[in-house]
């Protein structure tokens, strides 16, 4: 293959019993200086928590990655455009030297918030912890061995790896000076913002990064509040106990549409969805009960009126408008009276009359498994439960903030609903190794294909952006004819600020939430 130069080339998505912990020392007034005038500011966040594995903000750990690029303290070698083509950020240039060589230039003048400089040596270092540490990563990237000269490193990897650069891009790829260590779970990156007490579902404080290589960061100390109760978070914005907010509850978007605050909203790929559970121990091992499952959600009415608009329809794994997603795949549509006619086909009839149906005395009882801090899965569920309860499945609903430990046993689920961005490098190719292939890193309902692993062997390797498409909507079309899986809705995400905060504002990626341009005047 021909070598090609590539500056940020990517495939096109156009894009997306409650907990309570707060910070104990945090003002309760509109001020937002100290009593040495310096700026402070406050967000409430749903997010950062243990339930969705953002223990810390170390990206070398599980899912922290997030909290470290959304916050400022880190950023990644190149970052995402609002259609998810990426561009460059810590390095400035980047060439595909071969199908297995990857010759990256670095941006000059860049420091750590240790001190140290940002070299070749130094991103070096950060990837091979990153790659020993971090399973998923190590399965992504594939780096087989490194070299640092001065700003250039050059990538070498075992295997063909077209989306490399896309993957560097993920929150797990912020570079971070691994010397400095990870005490608390606290690192030390080149962000505008350096955390100095981190406490997952309760608080972290930042302060400015006074040497931040990319403009001057506005606001002195900076503090994100945890506040997973809607109406907790909605009175704390009302009251001035916070300056910004992200997570809002939907029923609480009226109180905040007027002058004194702003919305910023974008269409995301984050989506609501269900993972059947293969295991044999589990309901859903019946292919009837998946496709009545898939057949008996009202995706229509949970997004129009559970979230009130604030959503649109999901058909597959990808969102419309991307070269992979929209209608370029078929699905089950809600059809009640056709899902009752498959159960009935597969021997599940109601003969007690009780409304719920049995087979061999069993009753067609589905567990299902979410967690309460993205506040569309307790609707989801609720909306489930009610329709699939017409068609004679009884839905036992597990809302649980310790959702992680029973999704590793598949014995205790049958459907687990979550919510994921499907898209978060801009290419396919993560979704499915994340959660749909043999080995994915998050295939915990153990769904198996010979024909799924086949293609993304071939998507990996594929350099060709338009096969790319062509291998994943091949992929999802795979997956939603086993039924495997259960698209819902696609986010609208919403962040809402007092209106003297500026620089507050949605991305596609549902990165970048606090950057140097975040003021509050």
């Amino acid at each position: 293959m021909n070598a090609k130069k590539l500056i940020g080339t990517a495939l096109s998505v156009v894009l997306c019993a409650s907990m309570l912990a707060g910070c104990g020392n945090q003002k309760n007034e509109t001020e937002t200086t100290t009593e040495k005038g310096k700026k402070t500011l406050v967000i409430g966040d749903t997010t950062f928590n243990s339930s969705n594995e953002e223990n810390n903000v170390n990206p070398h750990d599980a899912y922290s990655g997030w909290a470290c690029i959304r916050y400022g303290i880190g950023e990644t070698l190149v970052k995402y455009s609002d259609t998810m083509e990426i561009e460059p950020w810590l390095a400035k240039e980047w060439e595909n030297v071969d199908e297995l060589t990857w010759k990256i230039t670095l941006q000059d003048n860049v420091k750590f918030s240790s001190g140290r400089d940002m070299d070749a040596e130094a991103v070096k270092e950060c990837l091979e912890h990153l790659t020993e540490n971090h399973e998923r990563a190590k399965n992504d990237l594939k780096i087989d061995s490194m070299e640092a000269d001065g700003q250039i490193l050059t990538i070498h990897t075992s295997e063909p790896k077209p989306a490399l650069l896309n993957y560097l891009g993920d929150p797990y790829g912020c570079i971070i000076d691994v010397d400095a260590g990870f005490d608390d779970g606290i690192v030390a990156g080149t962000g505008p913002y350096i955390a100095v007490d981190c406490q997952s579902d309760d608080h972290l404080t930042l302060v400015k990064n006074e040497d931040y290589w990319n403009g001057t960061p506005k606001i002195d100390e900076l503090t994100i509040r945890t506040i997973t109760d809607g109406s907790t978070l909605a009175n704390a914005l009302q009251s001035g106990e916070i300056q910004a907010a992200y997570g809002m509850a939907y029923e609480s978007y009226p109180m905040f549409e007027n002058d004194a605050y702003t919305f910023s909203q974008i269409s995301t790929s984050r989506c609501f969805f269900g993972k059947m559970n293969f295991d044999e121990s589990s309901v859903c091992a019946d292919p009837a009960v998946r496709k009545a499952i898939a057949m008996g959600i009202d995706k229509e009415n949970f997004v129009a009126t559970l979230l009130e608009g604030n959503g649109y329809v999901a058909n597959g794994v990808f969102p419309e408008g991307s070269a992979f997603g929209g209608d370029k795949v078929t699905t089950e549509t809600y059809d009640p009276e056709g899902a009752k006619e498959v159960l009935e086909a597969a021997g599940w009839k109601d003969t007690d009359g009780d409304g719920i149906r049995e087979k061999d005395g069993k009753k067609l009882t589905v567990r299902w498994l979410t967690y309460p801090s993205r506040q569309e899965l307790p609707l989801l569920a609720e909306s489930a439960q009610a329709t699939l309860k017409d068609i004679g499945i009884d839905l036992d609903i597990n809302c649980t903030a310790d959702n992680n430990s029973v999704a590793d046993d598949p014995t205790a689920w049958d459907v687990y609903a979550m919510a994921n961005v499907q898209a978060p490098t801009g290419d396919p190719e993560y979704w499915f190794t994340v959660f749909a292939t043999s080995d994915a890193t998050r295939n915990q309902g153990k769904y198996s294909s010979e024909k799924l692993d086949k293609l993304e062997k071939e998507l990996s390797a594929e350099f060709d952006i338009e096969k790319r498409a062509e291998l994943a909507v091949q992929m999802q079309q795979t997956v939603l004819d086993d039924h495997a899986f259960v698209f819902c809705s696609f986010l609208k995400m919403s962040m809402i600020s007092k209106a003297n905060v500026t620089g507050y504002e949605s991305h596609a990626c549902d990165y970048y939430q606090v950057t140097a341009d975040l003021d509050i005047n």
